[in-house]
């Protein structure tokens, strides 16, 4: 179904986008358009399976280079560029958003700032081209927001690090070609004593296992065991015992663009509840001259548009230079408990149409549940703005 109404997700008269981030939004989504296609993602959602082409599609166009650096074949991008290309990417389809930022954010971003210089030149082309995906592997079995609680070891071993251990919910670990890793190399320190080290997906002692999840099926979690691997001390990740610190630079950068996510699908709900709204007639008439099912309308409307806001306005503290840890705690929660809450009432506009699974608002609802978990859940984020005022 081709959704109506697309001028409410391109609406810019309240924002100051330049030209060229308006270019971006616009290309994206056309190729999109071209490479996943509604009955595509439905197809490779229902089997598991990577986007592989819209992938490659997004690496062809140069979009894998956005925030990296130009001597890599990358376009340095700002913060901004890079909240306008993540919203427009989760229009389309958050799957697709999550694939992009696990490689070129998450896992890219520990390159761009914790890597050797001769590791950066080896893998960011390749990262950049497409040739390259990664999984940033942090959480375990008995450790999610207590990350420093980490139990996975690494033990140096003459020029080579062995590592040990498990973790779990590892998005795109299945298609990774490398794993940035989350280890502990001082027990005894907790944060202090944690290493990040980039290992070979294929090396001996790497055991990926799939997971099924309620929602995004195509880039599907994994759980990863380590057993014995072998790592050369080349591939430690911004030193040893500072994994910490790397982790915490990219938490800003990863709050916004899931902020990013969560709004473009906001309004991807917006324009399909609408749309069906408007074909669906009981009583004799459409069900949008029903109050109650236009105010449901409206409040999805403000949603997205206050998720966006948020977005923007966070996007463009970061441009300043900025650290808004508190910023982006507020925006991050208000913009996935949004995007939760716009999936759930685009299902209760649409009635049993929203739940069979041959429609996409199932998908969307699917999908934005684990918004508020990932990337810090909404109770740790609370007790960040909670710490920030009352410390």
């Amino acid at each position: 179904m081709q959704v109506a109404q697309m001028h409410l997700f391109d609406n810019n008269e309240e924002f100051d986008l330049t030209d060229d981030q308006l270019q971006v939004r616009a290309s994206v989504l056309q190729l999109l358009r071209e490479k996943l296609p509604p009955w595509k993602v439905a197809e490779l959602d229902d089997k598991s399976e990577f986007p592989f082409d819209a992938y490659a599609a997004l690496a062809e166009a140069g979009w894998l280079g956005l925030p990296h650096d130009e001597q890599y074949g990358g376009a340095g991008g700002s913060y901004m560029d890079l909240a306008v290309l993540i919203e427009a990417i989760a229009y389309h389809n958050a799957q697709m958003a999550s694939a992009y930022l696990t490689t070129v954010v998450y896992g890219g971003m520990h390159l761009k700032f914790g890597a050797s210089e001769q590791l950066r030149a080896s893998m960011l082309p390749q990262l950049i081209a497409g040739k390259l995906k990664l999984a940033f592997c942090l959480t375990e079995p008995d450790t999610g927001s207590d990350a420093s609680s980490i139990r996975t070891k690494a033990v140096a071993k003459g020029d080579d690090w062995i590592i040990d251990g498990q973790k779990v919910y590892i998005t795109c670990a299945h298609v990774a070609g490398y794993l940035v890793v989350a280890t502990k190399t001082d027990p005894e320190a907790r944060h202090k004593g944690m290493t990040l080290f980039l290992v070979d997906a294929k090396a001996k002692g790497v055991t990926i296992r799939p997971l099924r999840g309620l929602g995004r099926r195509m880039i599907h979690t994994n759980e990863v065991f380590f057993d014995g691997v072998k790592v050369p001390a080349t591939h430690v990740l911004g030193g040893v015992n500072g994994g910490w610190k790397n982790i915490m630079r990219g938490l800003n950068v990863e709050r916004l663009l899931l902020s990013a996510a969560a709004s473009g699908n906001c309004y991807r709900i917006l324009e399909s509840a609408i749309d069906f709204a408007r074909r669906r007639k009981q009583f004799g008439k459409p069900i949008t001259e029903y109050q109650a099912i236009s105010h449901k309308i409206s409040d999805i409307r403000s949603m997205a548009e206050i998720s966006r806001v948020m977005t923007y306005r966070l996007a463009s503290l970061m441009d300043r230079g900025v650290a808004p840890s508190t910023a982006a705690a507020v925006t991050k929660i208000f913009a996935t408990e949004s995007n939760s809450k716009c999936a759930d009432t685009g299902i209760q506009i649409m009635g049993g149409a929203g739940l069979m699974m041959n429609s996409e608002m199932q998908m969307y609802f699917r999908d934005s549940r684990v918004g508020t978990i990932g990337g810090g859940t909404s109770e740790i984020l609370r007790n960040v703005i909670a710490k920030s005022m009352l410390s």
